[in-house]
């Protein structure tokens, strides 16, 4: 009786093979408790399932760094407005560059000011110089939480 082989010679033997397949022995003078279950019923009891309801989002939130909204400078601002002002010159003459925006996201259920900054690269399609958004692709965007824009149309030439 070898039980692991290890080369193709040895002989492998089955201790259970004659009982594998027997019906489970009942007596009629034994109550069953339970009734047998269907193999479909079965494989529901052992299907994984969230213990946790929210467990996942919370980890990732947690995960999420978060920071203070920075500040720009006089000379960042004014960029930042040379930057939209090519962009919208560029929208005027039918024209969608494809841009990056750096852009400050406030978390909920933190304080003014906390939240992070995303990076979101796309075509821009329109610009709202009254309620001061711009639109990329689906995406709107508030200038007031943009910290950084760049794209190769807006390079100087």
């Amino acid at each position: 009786m070898v039980k692991n082989p290890v080369s193709l010679d040895a002989k492998v033997t089955h201790n259970y093979d004659d009982i594998i397949y027997m019906e489970y022995p009942l007596k009629s003078s034994d109550k069953i408790k339970h009734p047998r279950m269907s193999t479909a019923d079965r494989a529901k009891i052992f299907a994984p399932f969230a213990a946790l309801k929210g467990y996942e989002e919370a980890i990732a939130a947690k995960e999420k760094i978060v920071v203070p909204r920075i500040e720009l400078s006089e000379e960042a601002r004014e960029y930042l407005d040379m930057q939209v002002s090519r962009i919208e010159s560029l929208l005027a003459k039918g024209q969608h560059p494809i841009i990056t925006v750096v852009y400050f996201q406030q978390e909920k259920g933190r304080k003014e000011g906390e939240g992070e900054y995303l990076q979101f690269t796309g075509m821009a399609a329109k610009f709202d110089r009254s309620t001061r958004v711009l639109q990329i692709v689906e995406k709107r965007i508030r200038l007031d939480d943009i910290y950084r824009i760049e794209g190769e149309d807006l390079d100087e030439r």
